[in-house]
């Protein structure tokens, strides 16, 4: 198993162990610090994995270039056969013969390696694109949890500060108003007292 994957998995065991929110069942509390952590190793970590994988894919060229060689040497061992056999006058048409079918056996040969190379490139190319195509998907699926989730935080905290704000407005208006209600009466008070007078 990769780094990756067992930071993946450490981050989900993570998201598992965290606590729900008072009267929650889907928001959770996440220590901010551990998460970044994880993240941080994952993002220096991602880097390594693709070189890792590219250089598996680099790879192919030299399986294709040792399976040239080796196509070319059967070739020129061929060959030399065929010039040694052809050489000698009294064995021509035979040799001829024979070195057709060595010639065409080393062709086969060559093109079977050849064509075999490159299907084990390709394969290994592909599954290197796929491993690392899902690494990153999953991810992307971390990190846009993570960002829903902070916002559904952030969201519920901001209407709770509106909410806050407007009691406190409430309350301030009620406040001026009963203290002009009483301005009024003792505006009444005094003046009948001196009436009275």
């Amino acid at each position: 198993m990769s780094r990756i994957e067992q930071l993946i998995n450490e981050i989900e065991e993570f998201i598992e162990s965290c606590k729900y929110q008072p009267l929650s069942n889907s928001k959770i509390i996440v220590n901010k610090e551990e998460m970044e952590e994880l993240l941080v190793e994952l993002r220096l970590r991602v880097p390594d994995e693709i070189k890792k994988y590219q250089k598996i894919i680099s790879q192919q060229e030299a399986i294709l270039a040792d399976a040239r060689t080796q196509a070319q040497n059967m070739i020129a061992d061929a060959t030399a056969q065929t010039e040694e056999l052809v050489n000698d006058h009294e064995i021509m048409q035979r040799a001829y013969q024979k070195a057709n079918e060595v010639v065409e056996d080393a062709r086969r040969q060559a093109q079977g390696i050849v064509e075999d190379a490159v299907k084990d490139a390709n394969s290994i190319r592909q599954g290197a694109v796929s491993y690392t195509d899902n690494m990153l998907a999953s991810l992307q699926t971390i990190i846009s949890n993570t960002v829903n989730e902070s916002r559904q935080t952030y969201e519920t905290f901001y209407q709770q500060l509106q909410d806050t704000y407007q009691v406190c407005s409430q309350n301030r208006s009620d406040l001026a108003g009963g203290v002009g209600e009483q301005d009024t009466y003792y505006d009444q008070a005094s003046s009948g007292e001196e009436h009275d007078a």
